[in-house]
Formats: C-alpha cells, sequence, structure tokens
C-alpha cells in the first residue's frame, strides 16, 4: 500500500516472569482497513491488543499512532490517541441507559452543570441511526442483547471519535443473524476510514469481513495473507505449524437408546419435545441462540423444572427434580458457560476436578481424601492431555481449552451414560478444538451417548451422527448424518420466525 499505516508497530517484545509473550514482532493496520489477528491460545495476540490499548506496557520496540511515536501507558492514553477496544466480556453498566452507558463521564452538561439528558440521548440515537442500528437511548442497557450491546459499545467508541477500534472476540456470543449485523456495521465503519481488528477464533468468520490478515505463533508474527489468498487450511497450518483434522468423527456401532424425553415441556419456553439419545451416538442440537437448545438441557439435568412429559434412562423413567438426581442418573452435563457455571476459577484443578463427587472420596465425618482427589486429578490430566504445570494450579490460569477439559474431566469422574455439552469449542483455539473433537469422538466410540448443542455449523454437520434441529422450544427437524444439509438445517432452525426481519436492526 502507498499510504502509510494509521498505526505502525516495530519489534515490539513483552515479556513476563518466566513467559515471552511476545518477541521482535511487527504490526500494521492501515486507515479504513478491516485486519483479522488470529492464533491460537497463547499466540500474542491479547498481548499485543492489551499493549495497543494501554493494559500493558510494551519491554522493547517502538509504536507509531497517525505519525507519531506513542508509549501509551494507561487505557486512558490510548483512548485519548482515539483507540477504542471492546473486549468479549463487555465493559458497560447494565443498570444504566444507552446514552448514559456512551457518554459515561462525558456527559453534554447545561449552563450551570446539569447533564443535559434530552442532548445526550439525541447525540446517542443520531450516532446509533448513522451506524445502521435503531435503539433507544433510553433502554436500560440490561434489556438489550448481547448483540445490541455490542453496538453500543461501538457507539461509544465512535463517539469518541475514534480512529482505531479493537474487537476481541466479538462474534462469541452472538447468532448468525446478529454477526451478518456486526459484520454489516463493520463495514460502515470502514467507510467511515475508520480502522478495525477483528480479532476472532471462528475463521470462517474472519474470511468474511476482512481486508488482510496476520497470523502468530508463540509470541511470534508468523505470516500474512491477504483474504483473496487466504483459506482455513492455510491459516489452521500457519498457525500450529502442522496438519489439524477439526473434525475427526469415527463411526461407531450405535447401540441402544440411552436417553429418552417424551413430551417434555417447561416453563422456560421448551414445547412438547420428544428426543432420542443412543450409546455411542453424538447427536447435534442445532438451532438460532434462543431456540431452547440451552433450555431443554437445563429440563434434562434438572436446573429447570419440567411441566410436562418423562424422561427415561436404559428404558425406565427417571425423577430428575435437581442437578443431584441428574448425576445420580448418570447425567453429566459440560454447560455453555464455563467461568460462571463449569468452574470455580479461584479452585485449583484438582478441586474443580472433584467438584462432582465430593461424597464419593470422602469419609463419614466429611473430610475430603487429599489422595483420592490427587489421583483422580492426575487420571484425568493424563487422559485428556491437560496442560498445566501442576494440579495445584489455579484453573483461572489456564488457557480456554484446558478449561473446558477441567469441565469435562468434572462430569467424567462421576462415570455418566450420558453427556450433555453445550457450546462444547466456543472460545477455544484451533488446536484446542480438534483436541476436544477427538475426545468427543473416543468417547463416544467408549459407548457414551452425547447431546451436543453448538450454533456453529461446521462443527454440527462435521460431528454429529444424526442433527435434531430447534425453533421457539420446539423441535422442528430431524436430519441423520448421511442426510445432512445446511439448508435444510437452517431452514428448519427458522421454521416460526420472521424471516424478513432487518438484520441491522437487532434491538
Amino acid at each position: 500500500m502507498d499510504i502509510q499505516p494509521l498505526l505502525k508497530m516495530e519489534k515490539v517484545s513483552k515479556n513476563f516472569p518466566g513467559v515471552q509473550a511476545l518477541e521482535q514482532v511487527d504490526f500494521e493496520i492501515y486507515p479504513g482497513e478491516i485486519l483479522g489477528l488470529v492464533g491460537e491460545n497463547g499466540a500474542g495476540k491479547s498481548t499485543l491488543i492489551k499493549i495497543i490499548s494501554g493494559v500493558y506496557a510494551k519491554n522493547h520496540g517502538h509504536i507509531h499512532f497517525r505519525g507519531q511515536s506513542v508509549d501509551f501507558r494507561s487505557p486512558y492514553e490510548s483512548q485519548a490517541h482515539g483507540i477504542a477496544t471492546i473486549y468479549q466480556e463487555l465493559a458497560l453498566i447494565p443498570h444504566l441507559s444507552v446514552c448514559e452507558n456512551v457518554f459515561l463521564n462525558r456527559e453534554p452538561r447545561k449552563m450551570f452543570g446539569a447533564v443535559d439528558f434530552r442532548k445526550m440521548r439525541q447525540q446517542t440515537e443520531a450516532i446509533l441511526a448513522d451506524l445502521g442500528v435503531h435503539i433507544s437511548g433510553h433502554r436500560l442497557v440490561k434489556d438489550l442483547t448481547i448483540a445490541s450491546q455490542q453496538m453500543v459499545e461501538i457507539a461509544k467508541a465512535v463517539s469518541r471519535n475514534a480512529y482505531l477500534v479493537l474487537m476481541d472476540e466479538p462474534t462469541s456470543s452472538l447468532s448468525s443473524k446478529e454477526v451478518d449485523a456486526l459484520f454489516n456495521l463493520m463495514r460502515r465503519l470502514k467507510e467511515k476510514g475508520v480502522s478495525v481488528v477483528f480479532v476472532s477464533h471462528r475463521l470462517e468468520e474472519v474470511l468474511r469481513v476482512v481486508d488482510r490478515i496476520i497470523v502468530m505463533r508463540d509470541g511470534h508474527r508468523v505470516g500474512t495473507l491477504s483474504r483473496t489468498d487466504a483459506n482455513e487450511s492455510k491459516m489452521i497450518q500457519m498457525m500450529v505449524g502442522r496438519e489439524v483434522g477439526l473434525f475427526p468423527k469415527t463411526e461407531v456401532p450405535i447401540g441402544e437408546p440411552i436417553l429418552e424425553l417424551r413430551n417434555i415441556s417447561g416453563s422456560n419456553g421448551v414445547r412438547d419435545v420428544n428426543l432420542k439419545v443412543h450409546k455411542g451416538e453424538i447427536v447435534g442440537l442445532a438451532g438460532l441462540i434462543g431456540a431452547g437448545r440451552t433450555e431443554l438441557a437445563r429440563l434434562i439435568c434438572g436446573a429447570d423444572r419440567r411441566s410436562e412429559g418423562v424422561i427415561l434412562i436404559d428404558g425406565e423413567e427417571v425423577q430428575i427434580k435437581n442437578p443431584a438426581d441428574a448425576v445420580r442418573n448418570g447425567i453429566g452435563w459440560v454447560p455453555e458457560d464455563r467461568k460462571h457455571h463449569g468452574l470455580v476459577l479461584d479452585m485449583d484443578i484438582k478441586e474443580n476436578t472433584t467438584l462432582a463427587i465430593l461424597r464419593r472420596i470422602s469419609n463419614r465425618f466429611g473430610t475430603v481424601s487429599l489422595r483420592s482427589e490427587r489421583e483422580i486429578a492426575t487420571h484425568y490430566r493424563e487422559t485428556l492431555s491437560i496442560v498445566t504445570s501442576g494440579l495445584s494450579k489455579a484453573v483461572k490460569y489456564l488457557s480456554g481449552g484446558n478449561q473446558q477439559k477441567v469441565v469435562l474431566a468434572k462430569w467424567l469422574s462421576t462415570k455418566p451414560k450420558i453427556l450433555i455439552v453445550d457450546e462444547p469449542t466456543r472460545g477455544i483455539d484451533i488446536g484446542a478444538k480438534a483436541e476436544f473433537h477427538a475426545l468427543m469422538s473416543k468417547l463416544a466410540g467408549e459407548g457414551l451417548a452425547i447431546l451436543m448443542i453448538s450454533s456453529e455449523m461446521p462443527e454440527i454437520m462435521g460431528m454429529s451422527d444424526r442433527v435434531v434441529v430447534m425453533c421457539q422450544g420446539r423441535v422442528t427437524g430431524e436430519f441423520k448424518r448421511g442426510q445432512l444439509s445446511q439448508v435444510e438445517i437452517m431452514t428448519s432452525a427458522t421454521k416460526f420466525l420472521n424471516l424478513e426481519a432487518d438484520s441491522t436492526m437487532p434491538i
């Protein structure tokens, strides 16, 4: 390109005690460019983003922004120069209105210092409308969808006249329709000359929206690809340094039904669901966000109360009124949000692995056998290839993929017959995805019945023996592996929806 970079980093390094996070990294982004930044967990992406946003200070190297040498020592300095960062976990105050969040600490004032709420609302709604989003400035953030909250974050960035917007995994909690809306908004920012760095593990999404891709591995920049030259296979090989098979699904004999649902309904929106999962079978549960998939899992596991219907395990009706009943009946549940519902982040790997079997490894006085705890944790560390310096390490310090393995270990330690996995590879890198898929295939081969909820179509089609589709709490389609069609699955997933709704306005 003939034009000068908006941001240019030269030979930037960053180290932490015992870890070289970045080493001699060059990085550049041009005005009005959407740049993809990809790499496995630990590749250095987050460290790079945090240096640009002022969270971390570099140890070596030079940074130029808009032609000037800069050295951001705080997020405030980065923001003051026109850089906005949107993290996966949004930095909004839920009980404040949209306009109060957008102009937080920068509220327009009237003559005697009072906040001019009318002007603040009008300016907020004008910014949102200019971005193609129509959300009332009066609405409380807590009442918005995740997608709309991200639009508010972007509006906040635009209101600060940002030249550069950094987006870290912005699509991890969005439906396909909401992703389309976000990408439309990113293109609008590009048209206005704003540059966007898009960090994502979803490589198919990266290819859809970016102009150029920078690939990182082990703290180094290992290559650059134009969108026209890039494909998923090429990116994966650069990221991990080897060929990776993402969907190592092996064919195994399908046995008798282990789990059977008959006319299951609940107050959480699930209506009259009939479903079977057989021994050795992976059943993919597909649908858009809000279709009722997680709600169905909660009914099966006793987290929500059934209003109608019966659950059968091995052909016999069981009463599951709470999660403890589910565990006793051989059901394990890897939840969608591992950090809030699957792990106790400040506890170590041993303690998290044995959380669901404390009664089994405790004496009659309630004292946990530390020897049993360590033996079980060691077994699953080896079986699942959990990468850690020690079992006494708090799980909050593990990568996303290793955290997910600890959640899986917790439920495998209960010796389940049925395993429900909700978004099993969300927020983990490409290598960890391949490992997790291989583990699921291995577990199915050992006779486990697996119900897999996923919003990623390649995962649904690549790992499922059979796919059941839900929409608005009901089953709307069922397809065997040999009959899988993305078009038919999406048609079933939108059966009861108004398809003419404007995807650019996710209110």
